[in-house]
């Protein structure tokens, strides 16, 4: 079936398209075989615990320019010709090596690094390599990592991973007690958030307070801002790609934390040493648990808490073959008696195949399975009705790595995702006045093939040591040609989605009434949509320390979240592209200038984008979302644009880091039958948006932190007048988004105290205060006419938090 599908969709392409990509894969044939005669190979690991490295970079100190990243399994692979050199490994928070090697034959060389002492002039922001913002051509890209994240305060004492990155650029809070997060003018369903390689439909708990995220389980955090790489695809604005730890396979070691609100607690160790681990991490908070000691039984019957468990293995039967297992369980729980009660939460396993067919080319093939669900239940009067949804996801995936020589790497896989939604399921018991109702399932295959290269045109790793390397082995700017000042990292993603049967569907006319339909047996295909994503990225070095970038991508999306409110919600609705609702598309444009300063301890970027945006959807006045089997008959289609610059500045190292981000963006929508036709701003519009992030070693015991947030008010519509109607009040809304929610702003601190570190156990203590100067936010605003003055209106606004301190001992033995 798959292979009768990849040989459809290359038929499916047109002439040129198919030029393009053959003309991607004789790139890179052609400089491979003019190319380095051997090659070194392997895998690199943490010393101590087994743990792959990502991104560790790999060097010969006599071909300065010859020097690769290792990917998402501590693979890398680097060319030269027969000789002897000094391979330079090096990776933040570890100690730099270098070893003599002589090179007259491919070799395989695993190594292991180890962790930096615990000085405080080695306290690092960012884990990449010296100038790696300045070389690699990619923009809008941000890597995180645990030891950056749990410094940082945020709600409760929780770490959380989507609460951080909300602190950067381009990337913008979406409010008090949300997790949702809106990426250079895209709404909050326009990020794909990937966990081990499996798509989180819902990434929050608790209505959005905490993300589905336990940072115990967490070992990498990246971040593309549109500008992502090839095999990236179904969304338009980002894609968040988090990697669970691995687990120590040299020794057992369990560790947690008790908070006020919830506990944590991991385990990890060797399967059999040095060749497979496992690691567990749970987080259950325990506020229903309180709810208990009430005497009152409107108090004493409610239901509030969260669980998730996090687990994964690995083995590895060789030098070229390791399988990874992880799966992901979280539910919420909340209800209000016996009278209303909800329950939701994702499900996701992913099973990994790494093999190294030689020491070029790696490969990753991945079986995941994804699924998010909700259960309501309601209970009054005679009405006992339980309403049910779900979107399920089976995905086979294969991702190739070949590194042709160190001027050339190509990525290239494909990509088949079989998706099965459930709109809704309503069951009504036979006393209740409501009847019962099985909304049609949905079921569609979204299809990938994807290629992308990497290329610095202007080296000469082949060549051996250029005339111009001086004594360090570096070889100045100045004496380099304009070509070898490029790098490249350009590709094609050819997307592909099927609407499939069963089921009956509908054409609408202008005015979303039904004019026909056609009912379509299981398996037969419905509509499909081809595309074709073109991803371009360059950089051009200045000097040794600045660079200047231009890039351009197309995004296509085919699933979409219905919501009516500002952020995601656990009863919003994922509906597919059908045939009356084309794939969204995002062009983007953006330009940056790089620069690291101060001996390499400050980063500063300046990046500014502009987003032409296709088949955006919004609704009609008073849509009817929920339980609506003609649910596209309420949306109204039409154009956005989004446009705005990004700066940032970074201090990497030391006892004082941090950062300051600001944004200046509009994001607006033309719809035709909103607002008259013309443009307006789409709900997550922000002019202003500012972030700082900071972090002082006061000593080795005492880490002390802050952040502050600004952003302006989203864009919302509030009442234009009023009118009666029988006596009653009814309010009337002229402008879409035409009115704007108050500014927000906001101070965290947290200190961190080390206890002292014994043998086998060490434990800390977290004390942070959210929202320092007790800000009143605003969470809602409602209307009503005002007690004493009944022609006068009264906007009341409501808060959700003031101060909230709170304390977290984390333990590790």
């Amino acid at each position: 079936m798959i292979k009768r599908l990849l040989m459809g969709m290359w038929k499916s392409l047109a002439g040129g398209a198919r030029r393009l990509l053959m003309g991607c894969f004789l790139v890179f044939c052609l400089g491979a075989r003019a190319q380095t005669h051997f090659t070194i190979s392997g895998t690199i690991r943490d010393g101590a615990t087994g743990e792959v490295l990502i991104g560790a970079t790999v060097g010969l100190m006599e071909l300065p320019r010859a020097g690769v990243v290792s990917n998402s399994y501590g693979f890398y692979s680097i060319s030269a010709v027969a000789g002897r050199y000094r391979l330079l490994v090096s990776h933040a928070g570890y100690t730099t090596d270098t070893l003599v090697i002589e090179l007259g034959r491919d070799t395989v060389l695993a190594m292991e690094m180890r962790p930096a002492g615990s000085e405080l002039a080695g306290v690092v922001v960012a884990a990449v390599r010296k100038n790696d913002n300045i070389i690699r051509p990619m923009m809008g890209v941000q890597k995180l990592t645990m030891n950056e994240i749990k410094n940082i305060p945020v709600l409760f004492g929780e770490k959380d991973v989507l609460k951080t990155i909300q602190l950067l650029p381009g990337i913008q809070f979406a409010g008090d007690g949300n997790s949702s997060f809106y990426v250079r003018g895209g709404g909050a369903d326009q990020n794909l958030i990937l966990l081990d390689e499996a798509t989180v439909y819902n990434p929050s708990h608790l209505l959005g307070f905490f993300s589905t995220f336990n940072s115990d389980a967490i070992k990498d955090v990246t971040v593309y801002k549109g500008a992502m790489p090839a095999e990236y695809g179904g969304r338009l604005s980002s894609a968040v790609d988090i990697k669970m730890n691995d687990g120590n396979n040299k020794d057992y070691h369990f560790g947690g934390g008790i908070g006020l609100i919830s506990t944590r607690l991991n385990a990890e160790g060797p399967i059999v040493r040095d060749k497979g681990s496992f690691s567990v991490s749970g987080r259950r908070t325990y506020a229903d648990v309180f709810l208990k000691f009430s005497s009152d039984s409107s108090v004493n019957q409610n239901s509030l808490y969260f669980y998730d468990l996090n687990v994964k293995g690995n083995y590895k039967f060789d030098d070229k073959n390791r399988v990874y297992l992880s799966g992901y369980f979280g539910r919420d729980n909340l209800a209000f008696g016996q009278t209303f009660g909800i329950d939701y939460g994702n499900t996701t396993g992913t099973a990994r195949w790494n093999h190294v067919f030689n020491s070029r080319l790696f490969s990753n093939t991945s079986f995941i399975y994804s699924n998010y669900s909700y259960k309501i239940r309601i209970n009054s009067s005679n009405n006992d009705i339980h309403i049910t949804s779900d979107i399920r996801d089976m995905h086979l995936k294969e991702d190739l790595e070949y590194y042709a020589n160190a001027d050339n790497k190509v990525n290239f896989g494909f990509s088949v995702i079989h998706h099965n939604i459930s709109p809704g399921i309503i069951s009504a018991s036979q006393s209740s006045s409501y009847n019962s109702l099985s909304l049609q399932h949905k079921y569609s295959l979204e299809n990938a093939l994807y290629v992308s290269h990497e290329w610095s045109p202007g080296r000469r790793s082949s060549e051996g040591v250029s005339p111009a390397v001086g004594s360090s082995g570096e070889r100045s700017l100045e004496g380099r040609s304009a070509a070898e000042r490029l790098h490249f990292d350009y590709g094609l993603r050819l997307a592909e989605f099927s609407v499939l049967g069963p089921g009956t569907f509908y054409t609408y006319d202008a005015g979303g009434n039904v004019v026909d339909s056609a009912r379509y047996e299981p398996g037969s295909f419905v509509r499909s949509y081809v595309n074709l994503e073109p991803r371009v990225s360059a950089s051009f070095q200045l000097d040794s320390t600045s660079s200047v970038k231009l890039g351009y991508n197309r995004n296509t999306q085919v699933l979409h979240l219905l919501s009516n409110s500002t952020s995601a919600n656990p009863t919003d609705l994922w509906i597919p592209s059908s045939n009356n609702i084309r794939p969204s598309i995002a062009d983007q444009v953006s330009a940056g200038y790089f620069k690291n300063f101060g001996g390499g301890r400050y980063e500063l970027s300046a990046e500014a984008y502009y987003k032409d945006l296709r088949n955006q959807i919004d609704y009609k006045n008073g849509a009817q979302l929920i339980a609506n089997e003609n649910v596209e008959s309420q949306l109204l289609t039409g154009r956005g644009r989004a446009y705005g610059l990004e700066l940032f500045i970074k201090k990497k190292v030391g006892r004082f880091n941090g950062w300051v981000s600001y944004t200046l963006s509009r994001t607006e929508l033309k719809i035709d039958g909103v607002n008259g036709g013309n443009w307006y701003p789409a709900r997550q519009d922000r002019t202003h948006d500012i972030g700082v992030v900071a972090i002082y070693q006061a000593s080795p015991k005492w880490t002390l932190s802050g952040t502050w947030v600004y952003y302006t008010g989203n864009a919302v519509t509030f009442p234009s007048g009023k009118y009666q109607v029988l006596g009653q009040t009814a309010f009337y809304y002229a402008q879409r988004n035409s009115y704007r929610m108050p500014a927000y702003h906001r101070m965290d601190v947290a200190a961190t105290l080390q206890g002292k570190k014994r043998r086998r156990f060490e434990s800390s203590w977290t004390f942070s205060i959210y929202n320092l100067y007790g800000r009143e936010n605003a969470y809602s605003i409602t209307f009503q006419n005002d007690p004493d003055d009944p022609m006068h209106t009264q906007a009341l606004r409501y808060a959700l938090f003031r101060w909230i301190p709170s304390a977290t001992w984390n333990f590790k033995f």
